[in-house]
């Protein structure tokens, strides 16, 4: 109480809020089930050494009951099951852990005993157990029901069994769940979707993780998963990847409590202790006046250290989400001037101020996700040094503030991350390029291409752990696969398009026939105006000097003319003075006799 009494009151109330700290001690029990010597399938190595080490681990960790069993069949596992249960009714904490295979059907898990056949789908329901019949046998453990799965592995029976239904739907891996019942966890060895691997060595990858971080005295269960996805995700170049479904409330559960060591007659104040514990007391609170309060009361020394890069972290989340809002104002106002039709050079301002705000957002970023590295890797090496000493000075306490945490390399470099973004980017036809770890214009068109295909917005300009996580998230390509003309896609590949005989590409990238070639027909004689000499001139009426074709005259040598036309086309002919017109008579023609003009007729009718 005396420390509690130093810090502010904030800490004073989180204390109250959130206790000294876990200090549960009740009933653990454990069933490890590995699932080797298949009798209708081929044997699989690793599990019966993974429950091997995880069995020992939980009894090194202190667990009242640990059940380890192997090579299990239908009836003995359902008989198992059923015991265990019983187990349960009375423990705090219950834990289930199986190796072996595992399959998905329609969406529900099942564990496959080491005598199953499954010829049919429909065997499933009456030859391998349900996840839900495991759920239902740690149910009665009042604190935590954890059920760890390691059975993520390329299932041979899907590829042999015969489907009753066309329908019905086999998947990869195991189906993602969601526990109904409250303060469950079920852990995959990998997400839902996903196949997960055996390793190298005589343990999977992610069994010698479990058995690193799920038994640290102290330590939350659910960070310890966080430690465990890590360590798995390294270790697998980021090719498997543990993932966690369930919820738990608001404390901490550890499966394995700190050990506290019995007072001595004569206590004596350890004063890392006393600091550790107000430590921890700000990190539950996690705000700048915690640390503040922390550090006017420990300004030196190993926590301080960490307790500054907390601060720094802060500092960084804050400087983020300023630029971050500064960037949004910066641009809402380019884009109002804009609107408006403002004058250019306002114009180019706003833009230069906009793009000057994107590269700070940008910066913050960075420092931002370094900070957040530095932090949790810090508070990692303080967590292992908590397990191995609880009450113990940590390595150079005495030491300058700094010294012990400033050397301390992130979690994931920005280049590792770099590079495994376009790894997953490669894997899902987006990125073809090589996956050094330079993020790139080729790499920001690659996430690019991502974000359109696949509906998402996430920012191109940096690689970023959300990326990392999404595009792992997909379970195939996601860019379609763009081939040449005169090639076309052909699973992941581009083949060159072979016509047969007679066939030949077009400009639609498919074969048609070809057609044959017409033959050139020869143009037709182009009719020639005659104008040689043999033709007869055409006759033309003769105009006299007297009077031509005007007045009266004029219209008495038009009808001459047409007289003799009409004489030349055998009669209907007519006669015209001043008086009018009118038909020759009968018997009768006309004859032009010159002339023309008032009272003198150029056209005489003669009749015989």
């Amino acid at each position: 109480m005396r420390n509690l009494l130093r810090l502010c009151p904030l800490l004073l109330a989180a204390a109250l809020l959130f206790g000294a700290g876990p200090a549960f001690a009740g009933k653990r029990v454990a069933l490890v089930i590995a699932n080797s010597a298949y009798q209708h399938a081929p044997s699989l190595t690793n599990p019966v050494n993974d429950g091997s080490v995880m069995a020992r681990t939980l009894k090194e960790a202190g667990f009242d009951i640990v059940d380890s069993r192997h090579d299990l069949s239908a009836l003995d596992t359902r008989r198992v099951l059923r015991e265990f249960a019983d187990a349960t009714r009375d423990a705090d904490i219950a834990v289930v852990y199986y190796a072996g295979h595992g399959i998905e059907v329609e969406g529900s898990n099942y564990l496959i005993p080491v005598d199953a056949k499954l010829e049919r789908d429909t065997d499933v329901f009456d030859e391998a157990l349900s996840l839900d019949r495991v759920l239902v046998a740690v149910e009665p453990a009042k604190q935590l029901r954890l059920v760890i799965l390691d059975a993520c592995r390329d299932n041979p029976f899907g590829k042999t069994m015969k489907r009753t239904v066309a329908s019905r739907g086999i998947g990869r891996g195991l189906a993602q769940v969601e526990p109904t019942s409250p303060n469950t966890l079920i852990a995959y060895s990998a997400k839902a979707g996903f196949t997960a691997q055996d390793g190298d060595g005589a343990n999977s990858p992610f069994t010698v993780a479990l058995s690193k971080h799920l038994t640290t005295p102290g330590l939350d269960v659910r960070r310890a998963f966080g430690f465990v996805r890590d360590e798995v995700l390294k270790s697998t170049g980021n090719k498997q990847e543990p993932f966690v479904y369930g919820s738990l409330g608001g404390e901490d559960v550890p499966l394995v409590p700190v050990k506290v060591a019995a007072a001595p007659a004569a206590p004596v104040a350890n004063p890392q202790a006393d600091i550790r514990r107000d430590y921890e007391l700000a990190l539950q609170v996690g705000n700048r006046p915690a640390w503040d309060a922390f550090l006017a009361q420990h300004p030196d020394g190993f926590y301080a250290s960490l307790a500054k890069l907390q601060l720094e972290k802060i500092g960084a989340e804050q400087a983020h989400a300023a630029a971050t809002e500064k960037a949004k104002q910066a641009e809402a106002e380019r884009d109002r001037l804009a609107a408006l039709g403002a004058q250019k050079d306002a114009q180019t301002r706003a833009a230069a101020d906009a793009k000057a705000a994107e590269q700070a957002q940008l910066a913050a970023q960075k420092v931002k996700e370094q900070a957040q590295q530095q932090a949790a890797a810090a508070e990692q090496q303080r967590v292992n040094l908590a397990a191995a000493a609880p009450n113990a000075a940590p390595a150079g306490t005495a030491s300058p503030a700094g010294t012990n945490v400033a050397s301390l390399t992130p979690a994931t470099a920005p280049a590792d991350l770099n590079r495994s973004v376009q790894t997953e980017l490669s894997r899902v036809g987006c990125f073809s390029g090589q996956a050094d770890g330079n993020w790139n214009t080729s790499a920001q068109r690659s996430l690019s291409q991502f974000n359109r295909y696949a509906g998402t917005k996430l920012d191109v300009k940096v690689a970023s752990t959300d990326a990392l996580d999404t595009v792992k998230s997909k379970p195939s390509r996601v860019c379609p696969l763009v081939c040449e003309h005169g090639f076309k896609a052909d699973g992941d590949k581009c083949t060159k398009i072979v016509c047969g005989d007679g066939f030949a590409l077009n400009d639609d990238n498919e074969c048609e026939k070809k057609r044959a070639a017409k033959p050139s027909a020869s143009k037709p004689a182009t009719s020639r105006r005659d104008d040689g000499e043999d033709r007869p001139a055409r006759q033309r009426p003769k105009v006299g000097s007297a009077g031509g074709y005007g007045g009266i005259g004029g219209i008495g040598a038009a009808a001459g003319v047409a007289a003799g036309a009409g004489r030349a086309a055998g009669g209907g002919q007519v006669y015209c003075n001043g008086s009018g017109c009118r038909p020759v008579n009968r018997g009768c023609h006309l004859e032009y006799r010159g002339g023309g003009g008032p009272s003198n007729d150029a056209n005489v009718e003669v009749c015989n």
